[in-house]
């Protein structure tokens, strides 16, 4: 036997019926495995089975199992079973055209074999043959622990500005650094000591090169920045307009492409026997957070370091270089390998990336999914709990889910707040409350005696001993404790991720399990909590300003401003402490449940600002900044205002910046508020009043109010300088004719905007406290001339 991880997965349909294919990265290279004569199953009521067969009478290679299942309602339910899952779609379609339900038709069968197996991306693999590069009929899987050390390599294209013809190919890996690069001429040379440029002498011989290369190093994936969405698919375009097959799988495979219907939409692709990582989605997944995910400014915040070109006219650059110093060229293509190359190395990308794959069973290329990591887990654990699940949109209800609890403010600027922050909230509220659908099920069809089952909200109720998701957790929870003391980053990280998406599964109508029923148990649970620690705090003589989803922000009023961080400290731990204490015996009274909820002292701010909302008196909420003093060190921190906030213009965020840190330092602020207006009308910034926004669809789609982000936008594609796609970021300023692209602006700048738009709103929020205001400061100047 040995241990693999999961690289790729598919299905096929044969003559002999359905067979599944997965391939595995091993400590001796490559395997893959085939699983023959495997079923696609899915459910229906035993009270229709009679109806079924009848509807059902023509259709060859299918049977039916009783078994020991019902659905949440307690009906009882009939597997049955294809043997080609294209016979199992037809007969859902034709059950379903009869009002039949079939539950869980909906789940792949490569996905269902390994979940049902407890197997999620490791797995002993036993009847081994030779290999590497043996494939393995029907072998045993078992679920491991195992870690691969993957091989992989980045790769980066440049073509022309079209996209329409390739230059060159370059690969950087541990082993190789190599361009393929078109050319008059076959020949090689070397670019340092360890690069080579090849140059082929047609974009088929180079693609060519390219897949040769590929098949001879072998890697088990790709790394790249946009990978998919620029440089396979570009390279996939090509390959078709060549007659060439685009071999990136192994076993000479092609490539799998899906792509979302309508301009700008998605690409997905699927690779057998490799993965495709792409370096922006890895870090959104990791929940990194950038102004902008472009490679250079990525690399530039992490390495220190960035390409070799830069700037908007990069584009002609590169077929200047292309056409004038080749050599040139290649090692641009290649530095941006390199960058890719030293992100993922610097951050552990592959690392979170693996870890997220063991603990959901998402393969390591996918993006998002938090659904289907959920339903990964859980499924097999509620079949066994004698349960199938329902389908999608089944649940008909006119309960509506609050979201997280939210607090009245205490507008004002203050000194010494401290702020206590309940670990993992929503986590240790399904943990404390076994809040769970198959624990409501069990109590609902009064499967569980009362005196079991633990109150929810809106009607619900659960039992504990039937309970799936609590242990999920409480697993997760102490693996992600033991990483910490391991100094395991990207598995404590990924913990973290999985743990705060289950309220966000449960609460989502994507979700098959989404009943509000359950995920108010847990969000008004939460209001509970954060209500009723305010009034123990206040019964300690202390004052809540503010508490928002999971935290109390509490002031030390009457503390004196020689308070020092120490004594700041252990006051919060103190309280944190208490608070704890009397949540255990509270709950222990009267639920008889123990509590595993966690308050910490997170922060100490020693000046603490809480704006209002512009134009009222009314506190503001999830918007606050305070000074934090540790040591000698004091750091600013803004929530939600506008120096965190990518839509705003970088004038506003850094004139915010200094302009708190002097107010909250007790230093002069009017002079700087004067010269920051008037280097803006003088023109003196105009490179800080570019605003960066997001398209969420596609241009064509917005139709009735257009934003200027969009304006601009369909300006950028009418006067010929590119066209953005859903997902893009549009970089633009506002000028006396509207929202114009930042690059290839052709009016003079709205200066008064900026002042009224950007400077005012973040000055006033602040000086409104101290009975001042932006106007007030430059009237005042202009009255002395």
């Amino acid at each position: 036997m040995t241990d693999g991880f999961l690289l790729t997965r598919h299905w096929r349909d044969t003559r002999r019926g359905l067979e599944l294919e997965y391939w595995w990265a091993t400590d001796n290279g490559p395997i893959q495995t085939r699983h023959t004569a495997q079923e696609a199953v899915f459910f229906i009521a035993a009270s229709k089975l009679s109806k079924a067969r009848d509807i059902l009478a023509e259709l060859r290679g299918w049977r039916t199992r009783e078994l020991d299942l019902t659905t949440r309602e307690g009906k009882p339910v009939v597997a049955c079973y294809f043997s080609r899952v294209a016979l199992a779609r037809e007969a859902e379609k034709r059950l379903t055209s009869h009002a039949i339900a079939c539950w869980e038709a909906d789940i792949r069968p490569p996905e269902r074999f390994l979940m049902e197996r407890f197997i999620t991306a490791a797995a002993r693999i036993g009847n081994l043959g030779e290999y590497p590069g043996a494939t393995l009929i029907d072998p045993p899987l078992q679920p491991s622990d195992y870690r691969p050390a993957l091989n992989l390599a980045s790769v980066d294209i440049e073509t022309t500005m079209d996209a329409r013809q390739l230059y060159s190919i370059g690969v950087f890996s541990a082993r190789t650094q190599v361009v393929f690069m078109v050319a008059d001429m076959q020949v090689q040379r070397k670019l340092d000591d360890s690069a080579r440029l090849v140059y082929c002498p047609s974009e088929r011989d180079c693609l060519l090169a390219f897949l040769s290369w590929l098949e001879s190093e072998n890697p088990d994936g790709l790394i790249g920045w946009n990978l998919v969405q620029f440089d396979l698919w570009v390279l996939q375009r090509i390959a078709d307009r060549l007659g060439v097959k685009l071999t990136l799988g192994r076993g000479g495979q092609k490539p799998y492409w899906r792509e979302e219907k309508g301009e700008g939409g998605r690409r997905f692709i699927s690779v057998p026997g490799r993965v495709m990582l792409d370096g922006i989605e890895l870090l959104k997944a990791a929940n990194y957070q950038f102004e902008s995910f472009a490679l250079d400014q990525v690399a530039a915040q992490l390495l220190g370091e960035g390409k070799l070109l830069h700037g908007a006219g990069r584009g002609e650059d590169i077929t200047r270089l292309y056409r004038d110093n080749k050599p040139a060229l290649a090692r641009y293509n290649l530095k941006d390998c390199e960058l890719v190359w030293n992100i993922f190395a610097r951050e552990n990308l592959l690392a979170f990336a693996v870890e997220r794959s063991q603990l959901t069973g998402l393969l390591l290329d996918r993006i998002g999914g938090s659904v289907a990591a959920f339903e990964y887990s859980y499924l097999p654990r509620l079949h066994r709990a004698g349960f199938i699940a329902p389908n999608l949109g089944e649940l008909k209800t006119d309960i509506v889910s609050p979201g997280g609890y939210v607090m009245d403010s205490q507008p004002g600027i203050y000194q010494h707040v401290l702020v206590l922050d309940f670990k993992s909230l929503y986590p240790s509220i399904i943990r404390t409350f076994f809040i769970d659908p198959c624990a409501f099920w069990m109590a609902s069809l009064a499967r569980a005696p009362s005196a079991q089952c633990v109150p929810g909200f809106n009607g619900a109720e659960f039992d504990r001993e039937s309970a799936i998701l609590p242990g999920m957790i409480e697993n997760l929870w102490q693996a992600r404790d033991a990483a910490k003391r391991e100094q395991n980053q990207p598995l404590s990280y990924a913990i973290k991720i999985i743990m705060n998406s289950f309220y966000g599964v449960l609460g989502s109508t994507g979700c098959r399990f989404f009943d509000p029923r359950v995920a108010s148990s847990i969000t008004l649970r939460g209001h509970d909590i954060i209500q009723s620690s305010k009034r123990w705090l206040e019964s300690e003589g202390l004052q809540v300003i503010y508490g928002d989803t999971d935290s109390v922000f509490v002031w030390l009023r009457g503390e004196s401003a020689s308070l020092s961080g120490e004594q700041a400290t252990r006051i919060g731990q103190q309280l944190a402490a208490g608070l704890n204490q009397w949540w255990q015996e509270k709950l222990q009274d009267e639920l008889g449940i123990d509590s595993s909820l966690e308050i910490e002292f997170e922060t100490h701010y020693r000046k603490f600002l809480m704006p209002t909302v512009r134009g009222s008196d009314e506190g503001s909420k999830k918007r606050y900044a305070g000074l934090v003093t540790k040591g000698d060190t004091e750091t600013l921190v803004f929530k939600g205002l506008e120096s965190v906030r990518t839509d705003w213009t970088a004038l506003a965020r850094e004139f915010q910046t200094e302009l708190y840190r002097r107010i909250f330092l007790g230093l002069d602020y009017r002079d700087f508020v004067l010269t920051s207006v008037d280097d803006l009308m003088r023109a003196q910034v105009d490179d800080q009043l570019v605003y960066r926004k997001r398209l969420r669809r596609r241009l064509d789609e917005y139709q009735k109010n257009i934003p200027p982000h969009v304006q601009a936008a369909r300006k950028q594609r009418d006067w010929g300088l590119g066209v953005c796609r859903r997902g893009d970021w549009v970089s633009y300023v506002i000028t006396q004719n509207g929202a114009e692209p930042a690059e290839g602006r052709r009016s003079a700048i709205d200066y008064e905007h900026y002042r009224e738009r950007q400077l005012a709103p973040v000055a006033d929020a602040i000086l409104y406290f101290l009975g001042d205001s932006l106007a007030a400061i430059t009237d005042q100047q202009i009255s002395l001339f």
